[in-house]
């Protein structure tokens, strides 16, 4: 029972050893690339909630 428990997690971490060495990392460029995406997305993101945010409270004022 041991030995069977023993020998599933060690086939188990040569699998991930083997499926680890199958990764590619993306180059510098790349993740700069996608880090700047990133940003300025949630820049935009930021600036239409505000916007709403700011549309809702000045309805809001109208009718309270």
């Amino acid at each position: 029972m041991i030995k069977k428990l023993f020998k599933t997690v060690i086939d188990f971490i040569k699998d991930v050893k083997n499926e680890l060495s199958k990764v590619t990392y993306p180059s510098k460029n790349e993740t700069i690339g996608s880090t700047t995406v990133v940003i300025v997305f949630t820049l935009i993101v930021a600036l239409f909630l505000a916007i709403v945010d700011t549309v809702l409270v000045r309805l809001l004022r109208l009718v309270v």
